[in-house]
Parts: C-alpha cells; sequence; structure tokens
C-alpha cells in the first residue's frame, strides 16, 4: 500500500531526515518504523526481501577456506 504525504512540516522533515541519516535507514523505513510505534505494532514490521542482514556478516572459517581452496585446483590431467 502506498501513501502521499502532503504538507509535511518543515520541523518533523528535519527529524525524519536527520534519523534515517543517524540509523543509516531510508526515509521510507524510518517514516514506517514511527508509525507502526504509534500504533502499537512495533514488533510487527514486515519482512524484508533483501539481503541487508547478511551483508557484512562474514565470518572467517579456515576449514571453509580450505575446502574453497582445494575446489580452486586445477587438475591438468583431467584437461588432456
Amino acid at each position: 500500500m502506498q501513501y502521499t504525504i502532503r504538507n509535511l512540516p518543515a520541523r518533523l522533515d528535519k527529524l525524519i531526515r536527520k534519523r534515517a541519516k543517524e540509523e543509516g535507514k531510508s526515509l521510507n523505513t524510518v517514516v514506517l518504523e514511527a508509525l507502526m510505534e504509534a500504533f502499537g505494532l512495533r514488533g510487527s514490521v514486515s519482512a524484508r526481501r533483501d539481503l541487508s542482514k547478511l551483508a557484512g556478516s562474514w565470518v572467517e572459517d579456515v576449514a571453509v577456506d580450505e575446502a574453497l581452496r582445494a575446489q580452486r585446483c586445477i587438475d591438468d590431467e583431467m584437461w588432456r
């Protein structure tokens, strides 16, 4: 569902933009979170359809690195 909100007070716009910048979120996300909280729906934000929760979450693992290294080896005998 989409809404268009007109005549947003400049002070409110400034606060929304400030929060979005501080939290690294989009204006849309900040407004949605504020509305959900205002109506007592804080814990029921719909699931996202992106990978933002995974971004930057890679953990170095020696076993994985070794397995990948083994897969990258070329067997010259197979290519003859």
